[in-house]
Formats: structure tokens, C-alpha cells, sequence
């Protein structure tokens, strides 16, 4: 099986540029870097590259004397480096898609990080990244002068249900700090392979929740991102118990989030604690996650979003105890249904989903991300289309 294709996309964005020290003429020919390429914003700070041109090709290099043979993974894609006299290996990419991408490095058939670039959990373990940055267009993801920001703070709480410590971020408004206003509460899952940190660093939820809050589009809430227990790869051999798919994979988050996380975020936060004030949303896994937990929790969730929702061989009749075929009883429980993915992810199935739950009588927004896979732009789109329609 295509390991729900996952791996290989890797949440789509696996694998993308790549860069070590110094430019580098290759050996035996010069990789031209030209004038308008600038240093990627996912670099760590002194490196000169990975860097990006106007034109969306990356360029990487790597000071490997001893090695044989070095690759760059990058957005589904191997490219050979060129080495110079020095042991200094160069690439250069195909133009690549805009927005954030894993990738890896191959080193004498070794997979590693590039050491000239941030680090981010994806695809199960500790990956580069890079952005190729949008126009203006992507503004509303981005650090804006005037606009107030908020916290996303790192939250440790016992899970009685497990018997284990566990790690949730939490954003916070910017005005949460000033008064005592109880606040709505959006439980926000990522996907297969990535862990908690991924919608504060990947997705830059904390921009789009400032920017929209600052301009009026989104009320301000409280965000609470959780590992969901996918960080590790998907395994077949869990059983075809799971309701939305063929899987309990990631099902053990569920009793954590009813029984440990919500009831520790409404201890800790100044939070509204009823069903009103309540959402859940998620990409790829985590929108299969949400469909688990809103629609057989209906008492404790009244919203509900899937970007990308990896939610394969659900039967609109018989899953969820039928509820599906009860349309009436979901549109007048649930406030607001959304549903987003990406115009070329036409493997993951959402579209198909979404009609024949319009079909049935459910009432939801869909929403296409034009020109994206499988990736977080495509979520970050969606995120920043949902959280206008919670909690008004």
C-alpha cells in the first residue's frame, strides 16, 4: 500500500532544498548562483545558504570531503550535488512550488538533516525545511508592524488516562493578558509524522490567528495544539477497528483529549467550558482525528474542520452509529462544517467526501486551495478560511 502515500509525500512537502557552508563551484563545472537569490528564512543564522531565487530554485551546498555520493530530497525529487577540489558539494533545484517544504540530504545513501538549515519534526523524525516565500498574497500568515501579538506557550500536563506526562502548545490572544475574559477554545491537530510544534513553526498559526483577530475576521480564542499520537509511522497491523478508516492509529489521543487535555486547559485557561464555545480542526490525520472525536461527541464539540482529512472508507450510512443519515440531528448540533484541501492533492479524497455529505443533507463550506498538494500551505489556507466562522 501506498502507506496512505503519506511517507512519500510525507505530508506532501517531504523533502526539499538543501545547504551547507560556503558557495561552491562544482567540481568540474560552476553552479551559477545568480544576484537576486537571497538566503531562504529557514536558514539558521551565519549560513549562506540554502538560498532561493526569483525565479523559486533553491540552491544547497555541503562540505562533505569524504563523501562519495551526495543527494538533495526536495519536494519528491533527488538531485545529484556537484563536488569542487575542496570536498564541497553544490545544487541547484527545479523551480519549486512556493511555500514550506521538508527535505533531507543523502550522503553516501545516508538520509540527515542539512546542517545549514532549522529543523523542524516532520515525517516522522527531525527534518530540514524551507520556505519559498509567497508575494503579498501570503501577507496573512506573515509578522505584520501594528498587530498585536499572542503567545503560543509550551503546556506539560499528567494524562491520568495513559499514566503519562504530555505536551500540549497553547496560544494565547494578545489580549488575554488584560482583564478577565473567558475565551473559546479551537483544539487544532496536525498530521501523521509531525508532533505538537508543527502548527506554531510549520503553519505560523499565530500569525493567522493575530492577523485575523487584528483585523476584525476572527474573534480571539484560545488554541490548543497536541502530539494526537501520530508522531510515529503509521502501522497496518493495528486492526480495521477504526470507524473513518482501516486503523486505531492515533486513536489512544482520544480518551486523553476527553478525560486529560480539556479539562486541564479549562483548569488552567480562563476558557468557556460548554459545547458552544467548543471546536475542533485538523490536517490530514488530525482531520481524520476530528471526524472521530466531533461526530461521536456531538455533546462536547460544535464545530468542526478537515483540511486534507485523511478520512479513507467512511460509509456515510453506517459510520458514527449511522449519524450521517440523520442530517437534521448534525445540522442542528453543529454550528459550522468545513472542509478544505489542496487543488492537486487529488489522491487524498476530501472533494469526493464533502459531496456525498452535501448529498446526504449536511450542511458544510468546502473550500480549494488552488495550486497546492498535500502541504502546509494548503493547510495554512484553510486555517486562515475556518477560523473566521467559529464562535460568532
Amino acid at each position: 500500500m501506498k502507506q496512505i502515500i503519506f511517507a512519500s509525500k510525507c505530508m506532501l512537502t517531504l523533502a526539499l532544498t538543501l545547504a551547507s557552508v560556503h558557495v561552491a563551484p562544482a567540481f568540474g563545472q560552476t553552479i551559477n548562483v545568480p544576484a537576486d537569490a537571497v538566503v531562504a528564512s529557514t536558514a539558521e543564522p551565519g549560513n549562506q545558504f540554502p538560498k532561493v531565487d526569483s525565479q523559486r530554485r533553491a540552491y544547497f551546498t555541503l562540505s562533505a570531503p569524504e563523501a562519495k555520493d551526495v543527494k538533495v530530497d526536495i519536494c519528491g525529487k533527488k538531485y545529484d550535488m556537484k563536488r569542487d577540489e575542496k570536498g564541497v558539494w553544490s545544487a541547484v533545484t527545479d523551480p519549486l512550488v512556493v511555500g514550506f517544504h521538508y527535505y533531507f540530504m543523502i550522503v553516501d545513501g545516508v538520509r540527515m538533516s542539512d546542517p545549514a538549515s532549522d529543523t523542524f519534526f516532520g515525517c516522522h523524525v527531525q527534518a530540514s525545511g524551507i520556505e519559498i516565500p509567497e508575494g503579498k498574497e501570503g501577507d496573512y500568515y506573515r509578522l505584520q508592524q501594528g498587530v498585536a501579538k499572542g503567545q503560543v506557550r509550551s503546556m506539560q500536563y499528567f494524562a491520568k488516562s495513559t499514566g503519562q506526562w504530555r505536551r500540549a502548545m497553547v496560544y494565547t490572544p494578545a489580549e488575554y493578558e488584560q482583564g478577565n475574559k473567558r475565551y473559546p477554545v479551537l483544539y487544532l491537530q496536525h498530521g501523521m509524522g509531525e508532533d505538537e510544534t508543527g502548527w506554531s513553526k510549520q503553519g505560523m498559526m499565530m500569525n493567522i490567528l493575530d492577523n485575523a483577530i487584528a483585523k476584525g475576521d476572527a474573534v480571539p480564542m484560545i488554541v490548543v495544539m497536541e502530539s494526537g499520537d501520530v508522531k510515529a509511522p503509521f502501522n497496518f497491523a493495528s486492526g480495521a477497528s477504526n470507524k473513518a478508516g482501516n486503523s486505531q492509529y492515533g486513536a489512544s489521543f482520544y480518551k486523553v483529549l476527553l478525560n486529560d487535555l480539556i479539562p486541564t486547559v479549562e483548569k488552567t485557561f480562563r476558557t468557556y467550558t460548554d459545547r458552544d464555545h467548543r471546536a475542533m480542526a485538523g490536517l490530514s490525520w488530525g482531520g481524520h482525528q476530528t471526524f472521530d472525536m466531533v461526530f461521536t461527541n456531538l455533546d462536547k464539540f460544535s464545530y468542526a474542520g478537515a483540511f486534507s482529512g485523511a478520512i479513507f472508507g467512511l460509509d456515510i450510512h453506517a459510520t458514527y452509529d449511522g449519524i450521517f443519515s440523520r442530517p437534521k440531528e448534525v445540522n442542528s448540533k453543529l454550528h459550522y462544517l468545513f472542509m478544505g484541501y489542496g487543488s492537486e492533492e487529488h489522491w487524498i479524497g476530501t472533494q469526493g467526501l464533502a459531496k456525498q455529505l452535501q448529498q446526504a443533507g449536511i450542511k458544510l463550506d468546502t473550500y480549494v486551495s488552488q495550486g497546492t498538494d498535500h502541504e502546509w500551505l494548503t493547510w495554512r489556507r484553510c486555517l486562515n478560511q475556518f477560523i473566521p466562522h467559529l464562535f460568532k
